[in-house]
């Protein structure tokens, strides 16, 4: 694949991974507008697809964990200290990430093959849950409280936060921006509700990128594990940056720049989709 699709596609991922904008729907999105609007791209395999969206996930999973260290240090020793029988803050908050996680991992797995087979490609669709998700979001910004921090969060949040990242198999929901919704209606402050929905996206990525890389190593493709790493490199300094600049927004300001958002390039897409 040529370089500038590489970081065009690593590009967009970095930036739109953990805004509430939906990454899935801006990378079918890229792919539709490589293949009508007449670039010379050279035919590529689904397989060859997935292990680029997955090397830029990759990528940015790298910046999550950096970004979100001091959390991730406190959990890995609450899970230490879990080994000899105490029970902390740390491991709680392992624990609900973990929790939170198994709903979707499951839907997953049971959708996959549908997800990808009916719903990838349909412009209209991602259309309409931009617009959709995003008056959500709006909603639940503007009647949420803003008193309660992660450390607060219960079994039941936790599990209802999770579970709502099923809702984001559909391209264009944002797996970032429905954990936030559903957060900001349990009355999370803003940043709290970022930093939830961030931590969730670890496990989930991790997951699916050692599962990719795995069978990328078994290909002996060179060209494409190059391409992998320099995908995943740019989506890594690209999502650094994204996340930075949301929480520092989000300490002072709302969610509306990205309902605005996602409501415009919703009409834009029902224009081009019709």
């Amino acid at each position: 694949m040529p370089l500038l699709h590489i970081l065009i596609l690593a590009l967009l991922q970095g930036v739109t991974e953990f805004l509430p904008i939906s990454s899935s729907g801006h990378l079918v999105l890229a792919w539709e507008y490589f293949d009508q609007a007449g670039w010379q791209v050279p035919q590529q395999s689904q397989s060859d697809r997935l292990t680029i969206d997955i090397a830029v996930h990759v990528g940015t999973l790298g910046a999550v964990c950096l970004y979100f260290w001091r959390d991730l240090w406190v959990m890995a020793l609450g899970l230490g200290k879990l080994l000899v029988g105490q029970w902390t803050p740390g491991a709680r908050l392992a624990f609900l990430v973990v929790l939170a996680t198994l709903p979707v991992v499951g839907a997953g797995y049971l959708l996959k093959d549908y997800v990808t087979d009916a719903l990838h490609g349909n412009i209209a669709l991602v259309a309409w849950t931009t617009i959709g998700f995003g008056v959500l979001l709006l909603v639940a910004d503007r009647i949420g409280m803003t008193v309660r921090r992660v450390e607060h969060i219960t079994v039941f949040q936790a599990l209802f936060i999770g579970a709502s990242q099923i809702l984001a198999l559909i391209p264009g929901t944002s797996r970032s921006g429905i954990t936030m919704t559903a957060a900001r209606f349990f009355g999370y402050e803003r940043p709290e509700a970022a930093r939830f929905s961030l931590l969730l996206s670890i496990p989930a990525i991790l997951g699916a990128g050692t599962l990719i890389g795995l069978e990328l190593r078994e290909t002996g493709d060179m060209r494409l594990q190059y391409e992998a790493l320099v995908a995943a490199g740019v989506a890594f300094v690209a999502a650094l940056i994204a996340i930075a600049l949301m929480i520092r927004w989000l300490r002072t300001a709302g969610f509306m720049p990205f309902v605005i958002y996602r409501i415009a390039l919703g009409v834009a897409l029902l224009v081009w989709a019709t």
